[in-house]
């Protein structure tokens, strides 16, 4: 995939990940649209980098998936790129027997980019070429174990992108992940003076630098994420899981 002159979608755009991201995309000369649920966000995206559109979206409801993926298409028929980036954490305890917030969490970070894959699906096979972009976690392949149900969508979601790739293997549309490290957002804001966590800029930085180096790659690994990455291929998976799981 070359990172010019596209049409591109990022969800999760307002903060973190999905702002570096699409400020990154906007700068290279491609079209960006940034959604989320939170509106002050997306507008201080827009604010900061004239040109880039914005549309609101709960990825945790279907009816507003169908409602987002109609709009998207009127208003961009040139879309060729899709990044599924939104995405929740919440801490839970496994003991209590409530499951809202593993129910939400599966709503937002799975089913959400599920349904939005197949809502806009059509209109990137129609494009000579295309990609989506699905941002799992190293906490896919090493869970920390207090935040269980995002855990599990991310290693969801690395499956079902696996699969993705391989029913569109024959078509224009490249399908890649992007595997972050903890990285410093407001998602791990406790995180921020912790040496374990990336700084953003340098991960949206280390990112953007292996996406044009690797055009045909199916997987943008930063160094930080490797040995997550390749511990259940190792003989580190006990060692990573006791070091993720010691600390807050």
């Amino acid at each position: 995939m070359h990172w010019t002159g596209n049409t591109i979608l990022v969800t999760g755009g307002g903060t973190g990940i999905g702002r570096g991201l699409a400020e990154s995309l906007h700068r290279l000369g491609n079209q960006v649209v940034v959604a989320g649920r939170r509106r002050e966000p997306l507008r201080a995206v827009v604010d900061a980098n004239p040109g880039i559109g914005q549309l609101p979206l709960d990825q945790g409801d279907p009816g507003d998936v169908r409602r987002f993926a109609a709009e998207l298409a009127d208003r961009y028929p040139s879309l060729n790129v899709v990044i599924n980036n939104a995405a929740v954490m919440r801490v839970e305890d496994l003991t209590a027997g409530d499951v809202a917030a593993a129910e939400a969490v599966v709503a937002t970070n799975l089913l959400g980019p599920i349904r939005l894959t197949a809502a806009v699906l059509p209109a990137l096979l129609a494009q000579p070429h295309a990609a989506i972009i699905n941002v799992t976690s190293a906490l896919a392949f090493v869970p920390k174990a207090i935040t269980p149900a995002y855990c599990a969508t991310k290693a969801a979601l690395h499956s079902y992108t696996e699969s993705l790739r391989f029913q569109l293997r024959n078509t224009p549309v490249e399908v890649i992940e992007i595997v972050p490290p903890r990285v410093q957002t407001d998602m791990h804001v406790t995180l921020a003076d912790d040496p374990t966590t990336m700084p953003l800029d340098v991960f949206v930085a280390e990112t953007m630098t292996l996406l044009r180096a690797q055009p045909q790659a199916t997987e943008i690994v930063v160094a930080q994420a490797e040995p997550c990455r390749l511990a259940a291929h190792a003989d580190s998976y006990r060692e990573l899981h006791a070091i993720i799981n010691s600390k807050g």
